[in-house]
């Protein structure tokens, strides 16, 4: 009796390790973006909606997440994730224009300027050139998202052009330095994590980052002024969820269905949740005391002829395709 208990047991043990038994996941991927996790930023809850929604679908995969650059530094996750040592990120594609200068288009000033647009833009010939890039760098799209930005200083409210001369900035990328430069800032990079520390030690005296990370990050703590989105909202990055494709192709065709369903949620929910980011921003602002600014259409027609003169005339003549890159872009209507 023991010895058909035993070969019974076995049996099972086999059985259940070739369904994947009992929920079991038998490979782990770690997914990492600089964000705080556990606070309300959009993008950790997209990254923490797909390791649920992976999880849930019980084929055998599990998703880590690693927020607040606790695994990569920002700006490392793209090499890792090309060399296949990072599974998933959320990251800003900008951040990975040193090394494909074309992905600077997706910080390019005014090229979105509101949600809407945003969301037409994932499924356009611009987008589709973008996505060929990342996908050559042997990096996949799981989730698309586009966040608008603001501006924030300790001096002056951001309105019009001449109302950054002479202060050090923070931008997120080349293009909107470019455009800051041009109107006679002096400019810092960082990445957006750094940017409280920057002002608080006095390095920066203004910043441009997305309307998430102004509160992720308590940005309300250093500035005195806001300049929200609005109706012209000059500052809109793409920042997906993306994966190695060496993880990808070493994952099942259920796992990569799986994959690629839990990014659709996590997609659908960022789009419902992207507007309520640019309000919930102007509302923790205003509780604690920053003055509150917009520019209007004028304004932003000044900042966008700058940008033309200086963001993008420089990638149009310095980057391979990119003319055609900004004109697929806004062909989009």
């Amino acid at each position: 009796m023991k010895a058909i208990l035993k070969s019974g047991a076995a049996a099972l043990v086999l059985a259940l390790a070739a369904t994947g038994g009992a929920g079991a996941a038998d490979k782990t991927l770690k997914a990492s973006h600089q964000w705080p996790g556990g606070k309300g930023d959009v993008r950790d809850e997209m990254v923490q909606i797909i390791a649920r929604e992976v999880g849930n679908a019980d084929v055998g995969l599990e998703i880590q997440v690693y927020p607040g650059a606790s695994l990569f530094k920002p700006r490392d996750q793209w090499g890792a994730l090309t060399k296949g040592q990072l599974d998933m990120s959320a990251f800003p594609l900008d951040y990975a224009s040193g090394r494909v200068p074309q992905f600077s288009a997706t910080l390019m000033p005014g090229l979105v300027r509101n949600h809407d647009r945003a969301k037409r833009m994932n499924d356009s010939d611009f987008m589709a050139d973008i996505k060929k890039l990342i996908e050559d760098n042997d990096v996949v799209v799981i989730s698309d998202a586009w966040l608008a930005g603001a501006f924030a200083s300790k001096e002056n409210c951001i309105t019009d052009p001449a109302s950054i001369e002479g202060q050090v900035t923070r931008a997120a990328g080349p293009a909107f330095e470019q455009m800051l430069a041009e109107a006679g800032a002096s400019i810092a990079s960082m990445p957006s994590s750094e940017i409280y520390t920057g002002m608080q030690t006095g390095v920066l005296d203004a910043a441009n980052t997305s309307s998430g990370s102004f509160v992720s990050y308590r940005l309300y703590e250093q500035v005195t002024c806001l300049t929200a989105p609005g109706a012209n909202a000059l500052w809109f990055m793409y920042e997906p969820i993306l994966m190695s494709k060496k993880t990808w192709e070493s994952l099942t065709p259920e796992q990569q269905d799986a994959v690629m369903a839990a990014g659709q949620v996590a997609e659908d929910y960022f789009f419902e949740e992207a507007k309520k980011i640019d309000q919930k921003m102007i509302d923790t602002f205003k509780e604690n005391g920053v003055e509150i600014a917009e520019m209007s259409a004028d304004d932003y027609q000044a900042w966008l002829d700058i940008a033309k003169a200086s963001s993008y005339a420089n990638f149009e003549k310095d980057v391979p395709g990119g003319k055609e890159l900004i004109e697929k872009a806004l062909a989009v209507q």
